[in-house]
């Protein structure tokens, strides 16, 4: 097949006419592991697994699972007993983690008791949008170092599952870190790692290895891509011709690797149709070729790749929205864009970038009157985009030292309830009312049953009130069956709707009584403020 050297605006590799070697436009990779205030910042190299530890985490994570001090009593009932294993002589890819016990809490005997298949059924529960305190437990148990199941083989299962729990979510960062921590370099998750590295714009590292070892992979188009990203086309051409002649290549790769090749084609040929089923490798392809697809019909994975500089404001901006909705994108990360230019146009996106700035300026100038105007239609499109937890992340704080009036004073009052500091901020503010005052209580994670008005409400002074776990979950815990206690619990208050009673009840009791203190509080001030429209 002949290979063309025009290369005319792609970010792949072109070949030249003088030799077989290649140059590279080498595409640069989001940090998103550091909340950039500002413009976005490109880095030169990689995300590594140090990297990720060493920096500010680009997600949100719970609070470690310990006793909290000076707390209102919980029964300390649900025992944890220990499971004894026996540790294996080769490295255990499902064992690996980001978040070791000291910091998440946890202990190593997490998963032990269960089974894989169980646990990834749970994982593979997990909501598109869950409870922002729920996803922040999620991603905590996702990346938690701890000793697998014990059924736990070398296919990796455990962790391939775990990893793809964080890819539904966006978080492919540090997804694309922990395949790395586990050496992706062999053939159990070698597929899995060249996923995240193309969604994340690092195909180089996966593909050097391919090149080292071609028994990575059985997939004939990433022999054929990184064949050529690495400068060996004469082999990635017969490879490619071999695919197509045992029909190994579905109709979107043959043509789409064809045009890969040989650029000079793509003039000649139709523009083919995105396929139904989007991959990593295929949208990598179109953007190689010329033809980019949108990623906000795209699974939120996909997102990322709108944050490598090579898209559009209004693109970046969407993409952050979207993977700052599930935690995935440090929030101010999200207002440096918000923040980086005056809005480009008016309506949709442009409203709320420009409703930022103006609260940005009005908050810089002290100036209350603009805090109050430009406070109530932000806070609207906050809540309906699903950012409002992601706002109040920002400006709770500043507008607790503010004395607002009407409306704006109670949307303040909530951003204070829905921010990481909402105990402390909470206590700043007057109890005006019942439900403030049942507010504050359950911030401090004593809701007073006398105030509770409606089934959530009295659903949460019920299970904030001193009991062991539910018994929905006590079987689980007996068992030493942790890990999954706590997934089973998370699953059934994340998709319980504020009337669901027992729901209610049966997941917050349970979090409290393993020691997710401030995971149940949270949850509980986010089902009434974001679900029961409290």
């Amino acid at each position: 097949m002949p290979i063309s050297g025009r290369f005319s605006g792609r970010i792949f590799p072109r070949r030249t006419r003088k030799s077989d070697r290649i140059s590279f436009l080498k595409p640069t990779r989001i940090l998103a592991c550091l909340a950039l205030l500002a413009t976005p910042a490109l880095a030169e190299e990689p995300l590594g697994v140090i990297d990720w530890l060493r920096n500010p985490a680009p997600i949100s994570l719970a609070q470690p699972l310990l006793a909290p001090l000076n707390e209102p009593q919980i029964s300390g009932g649900a025992s944890v007993p220990q499971v004894e294993v026996m540790p294996l002589d080769m490295p255990r890819p499902d064992a690996v983690g980001l978040l070791p016990g000291n910091t998440t809490g946890l202990p190593a005997t997490l998963w032990t008791a269960s089974s894989t298949d169980a646990l990834s059924a749970q994982f593979a529960r997990i909501a598109n949008d869950p409870l922002p305190a729920i996803q922040a437990l999620y991603y905590t148990l996702l990346l938690a170092e701890a000793d697998p199941p014990a059924d736990a083989g070398p296919d990796a299962r455990f962790l391939k599952a775990r990893i793809a729990a964080l890819q539904k979510l966006g978080a492919v960062e540090p997804a694309l870190a922990l395949a790395e921590r586990a050496g992706p370099q062999r053939k159990s998750l070698f597929d899995t790692w060249f996923d995240l590295a193309l969604l994340s714009g690092n195909e180089d590292a996966a593909c050097k290895a391919l090149a080292r070892q071609p028994q990575l992979t059985d997939r004939f188009e990433t022999r054929i891509f990184c064949g050529a990203r690495t400068g060996d086309w004469q082999t990635a051409a017969l490879t490619f011709e071999t695919a197509r002649a045992v029909g190994a290549l579905p109709a979107p790769l043959d043509g789409m690797l064809a045009q890969y090749l040989d650029p000079e084609t793509i003039q000649n040929t139709p523009e083919l149709a995105p396929p139904s089923r989007m991959t990593p490798l295929l949208f990598r392809l179109h953007e190689a070729n010329g033809t980019p697809l949108p990623t906000r019909n795209l699974p939120r994975a996909f997102a990322i790749a709108d944050l490598r500089g090579l898209s559009g404001w209004r693109a970046e901006l969407e993409a952050a929205e979207r993977l700052a909705h599930t935690g995935a994108l440090p929030a101010n990360r999200l207002l440096g864009l918000y923040t980086r230019q005056a809005p480009a146009a008016s309506g949709g996106i442009w409203d709320r970038v420009a409703r930022v700035q103006d609260l940005e300026t009005a908050l810089a100038d002290r100036d209350i009157a603009g805090i109050e105007a430009g406070l109530p239609p932000l806070w609207s499109d906050m809540k309906r985009e699903g950012l409002a937890v992601v706002f109040a992340a920002l400006y709770a704080e500043p507008l607790s030292k503010i004395t607002l009036t009407g409306p704006a004073a109670r949307i303040a009052f909530d951003m204070a309830l829905l921010s990481p500091d909402y105990e402390l901020l909470a206590a700043t503010y007057p109890a005006q009312g019942r439900r403030a005052q049942f507010m504050k209580d359950l911030a401090r994670g004593a809701p007073d049953p006398g105030l509770a008005r409606n089934t959530a409400e009295r659903a949460i002074a019920t299970a904030f009130q001193p009991t062991d776990a539910s018994g929905d979950h006590t079987a689980l815990l007996r068992a030493g069956r942790l890990g999954q206690a706590i997934m089973a619990a998370a699953l059934q208050l994340d998709s319980a709707t504020p009337n669901q009673r027992l729901d209610l009840v049966a997941g917050l009791q349970t979090l409290r009584a393993v020691g997710l203190e401030d995971t149940a509080r949270r949850a509980a001030l986010q089902i009434l403020l974001l679900k029961a429209g409290a």
